[in-house]
């Protein structure tokens, strides 16, 4: 079968094929020790689709550039200045202050003006302080944002070629939850795995959670 489609470009992931039949990915960004930003894992499903289905693939590489990390899982400085980790305050936040002393104030500077001023020339009162989001439309945009977070790596697992993962120093997070998708799992003697989402108030619920227990040699070290 001849193959008619182009793979998807992405600056974020470099494609070649060292071996016939043999694609090799690279996470390219290692300046950020290959940490991901949203349209790193939007970029997933559009190329192990292409890969899945591309009869000139029989086995699929992933790699980290840079000779520091694998990936150092998600980019937290960039989730928290954009997204909805950073649209949302936090529950506890202080709610925004009433408006009462505004229309006190405005009502009084109008009773103050001198007879025979138009009621025309005082400002509005100004417009209410916005208010957080309440949390069932807080918690629907969050489990949209995590849906699609979880369909995209879950493309790795659903491609039809064996995977393998050649890890090598920091193998954090978002690192984790891809070699679990993969059926293979390699590593140099410097990897350093960890699920650090509980230390910043997250859940491991990328696909971490449930993909670990089947891989890990100790289902009761998983829980510990």
């Amino acid at each position: 079968m001849a193959e008619t489609d182009s793979p998807p470009k992405s600056q974020y992931f470099n494609l070649t094929y060292p071996l016939p039949y043999v694609a090799h990915v690279e996470i390219n960004r290692p300046e950020k020790l290959n940490a991901f930003i949203e349209p790193m894992w939007l970029a997933l499903p559009p190329l192990f689709s292409y890969l899945s289905n591309s009869p000139s693939v029989r086995s699929i590489i992933i790699s980290g550039a840079g000779t520091r990390a694998f990936t150092a899982g998600l980019d937290i400085a960039a989730a928290s200045t954009s997204g909805p980790l950073a649209q949302h305050p936090p529950p506890n936040a202080p709610s925004p202050s009433p408006i009462t002393s505004d229309l006190n104030a405005n009502a009084s500077s109008l009773y103050s003006q001198p007879t025979g001023t138009p009621y025309t020339s005082q400002k509005p009162p100004p417009p209410p302080p916005s208010s957080p989001p309440d949390p069932a439309r807080l918690a629907r945009s969050l489990f949209t944002h995590i849906t699609t977070f979880q369909n995209c790596v879950s493309s790795l697992e659903k491609c039809t070629k064996p995977i393998i993962t050649v890890m090598h120093g920091y193998c954090y997070g978002l690192g984790v939850d891809l070699s679990l998708c993969a059926d293979v799992r390699i590593c140099s003697p410097d990897t350093r795995f960890a699920v650090k989402e509980i230390d910043i108030g997250l859940a491991a619920d990328i696909g971490t959670l449930s993909r670990l227990g089947k891989s890990a040699a100790s289902a009761s070290w998983v829980k510990d």
